[in-house]
């Protein structure tokens, strides 16, 4: 007898055997069984280009994995076979400049195609990873080149970069190359265009274990210099749960996370454990984010599920967006900083779906979330991930009960995929444990049912006249004013009070700061939340300091609120 079975059901029936190969349930059918049953195989010796990319080519040799695009007009769609082909022929390339296994690169590519093939390449010798942001200065990356003693870095051919990255062959003892990605040709640099495509393709078996450097990330450095935190082989597994239970990837889909490859984010969502499950990744990359572009690039694309920061879909909401622009999308999720209920409820009320927010850090996959068979509460970012064992940690050692804030921790009983393996600071190495326990940091409270609700980083916690105040309750009161396009509070110092709420609002078109409108905002902050929490100093700019992923830059932007009178 014979059986003929769909196309799509014959790819749907390959994707798990791919994703069974890691974990031995997929389903599941309440929060309740996810927490209890949840649970990835992670293999000896993972090899995310050979197990996950060269598997994909072979499985489905004309699958897609990236819908790339900007806002000139270039586009280009690559398969896996074309990623697995390409970054072969890249580490062989990287072979002969005499990078090897256990390496460190640094990047600072933006969302350009060709950081895919770079990072899968990295990855296939044993080499490691290191993603840096396009808007750091020559000191900054100076600094991260020395800590990770990295042999080589790789450029985006802009003005700004190349006039931070010229002094840097002089400046660092163990920097060997300067490759430069871009359009036109180059003579003062390496170039990756004219030079890697010529080489045979990469096929030495490396020999790495699972608990090898595969990638690091820079973290944010609000109190001193930034930690590297550096992760091993198998953190593609941990985003397992980022891709397939947080954003709700659809295998043989298209989802777009929006972040720079210098942030965690990105490998949050752009490459990870979206690539296991199946999706390919929508690769868009304007120079700058325009709500207008984004809008018509989403409505030509069509991608199937979206993550963005909440400033993005804010700025979304105020351009003015229509339902039938999003009829490709089956889930919008959000992660970076905390979702205000407006936005939230602005944006169901046109599209017919929640916003569901993700929390996390470049440390490790995401924390909690409003998983799907969550309600979505507002002001609150989920429940727990199953992967972690997370509590909240009072100022006395003990355990917060609903409603109490205190510290996220995560309690490590045995080693955790995803989470961090180590930290290093002046090429010193340390543990993240701290008795046992992982320190997030951030603090929360959290509700009976065990809904978790963000509060602030520890360091952005304001201490004024014998209170602690969190930044977000206030700026999501101030977002709800009609004057206001944008908000971020901070706190400054005062001799009398510790210091005092500094509001710094971005108005919209049509509104002048005035002493007035002060007053009126004070009053709108004082109204719908606690009196003592108003902004005492209101300081009006033209924008507010973001990273190229949207997030705020608080440390920045306390700076240049104390510097203005």
């Amino acid at each position: 007898m014979t059986f003929f079975i769909g196309i799509s059901l014959v790819k749907e029936i390959i994707h798990m055997e791919l994703l069974d190969n890691y974990m031995p349930q997929t389903s599941f059918s309440s929060y309740e069984e996810f927490a209890e049953k949840f649970k990835i195989n992670v293999p000896e010796n993972f090899d995310f280009a050979r197990d996950i990319v060269d598997q994909w080519a072979q499985l489905e040799p004309e699958k897609k994995a990236l819908v790339y695009c900007d806002d000139n007009g270039f586009e280009r769609t690559f398969t896996f076979t074309e990623v697995s082909e390409r970054s072969k022929r890249m580490a062989q390339y990287f072979v002969s400049l005499g990078i090897g296994p256990g390496d460190r690169v640094i990047t600072l590519l933006r969302r350009r195609w060709e950081y895919w093939i770079i990072a899968v390449a990295l990855h296939r010798m044993g080499a490691v990873l290191v993603p840096a942001s396009i808007q750091l200065t020559t000191k900054d990356i100076s600094y991260r080149i020395d800590s990770a003693e990295a042999k080589m870095l790789i450029a985006i051919d802009d003005e700004f970069v190349r006039a931070q990255i010229a002094p840097l062959k002089d400046q660092c003892e163990t920097l060997h190359h300067i490759l430069i990605v871009g359009d036109s040709p180059v003579t003062d640099y390496h170039d990756f265009n004219n030079e890697y495509p010529e080489f045979d393709l990469y096929d030495q078996p490396v020999n790495r274990t699972n608990d090898d450097e595969m990638v690091i990330y820079f973290t944010s450095g609000t109190s001193g210099y930034p930690k590297m935190a550096i992760h091993n082989r198998t953190y593609p597994l941990g985003h397992i749960t980022t891709a397939k239970y947080m954003q709700r990837v659809l295998n043989n889909g298209l989802h777009l996370t929006q972040a720079d490859s210098g942030w965690a984010k990105f490998g949050w969502g752009n490459i990870y454990g979206q690539w296991i499950c199946g999706t390919a990744i929508f690769g868009y990359d304007p120079i700058r984010f325009d709500a207008g572009h984004f809008l018509e690039t989403i409505q030509k694309h069509r991608p199937t599920t979206i993550c963005v920061p909440p400033t993005m879909y804010r700025l979304m909401l105020h351009h003015g967006i229509e339902a039938k622009q999003f009829e490709s999308v089956t889930w919008f999720a959000t992660a970076g900083e905390p979702l205000s209920d407006e936005v939230n409820r602005e944006w169901k009320s046109i599209t017919g779906q929640d916003i569901h927010v993700g929390f996390g850090q470049s440390e490790g996959s995401p924390i909690c979330c409003t998983f799907e068979w969550l309600e979505v509460r507002p002001g609150s970012m989920g429940r727990p991930s199953p992967l972690y064992d997370v509590r909240i940690l009072a100022a006395d050692g003990g355990y917060c009960d609903a409603g109490e804030e205190g510290e996220i921790v995560i309690i490590p009983a045995e080693k955790q995929v995803g989470l961090l393996s180590k930290y290093s600071l002046n090429k010193e190495q340390f543990q993240p444990l701290q008795g046992g326990v992982y320190h997030t940091g951030d603090i929360a409270y959290k509700d009976t049912d065990g809904y978790f609700y963000y509060v602030c980083r520890n360091d952005d916690m304001i201490k004024s006249s014998g209170y602690r105040i969190g930044p977000y309750e206030i700026e999501s009161v101030l977002n709800t004013h009609p004057a206001v396009k944008e908000s971020a509070i901070v706190g400054v110092p005062d001799e009398i009070r510790g210091q005092l709420i500094c509001a710094i609002i971005v108005l919209h078109d049509g509104f002048a700061p005035s002493a007035e409108l002060t007053k009126e905002l004070q009053a709108h902050v004082k109204k719908n939340t606690a009196p003592y929490k108003y902004p005492r100093v209101v300081k009006y700019f033209h924008d507010i300091p973001k990273t190229t992923s949207g997030k705020i830059m608080r440390k920045d932007l306390k700076k240049l609120a104390e510097s203005i009178d």
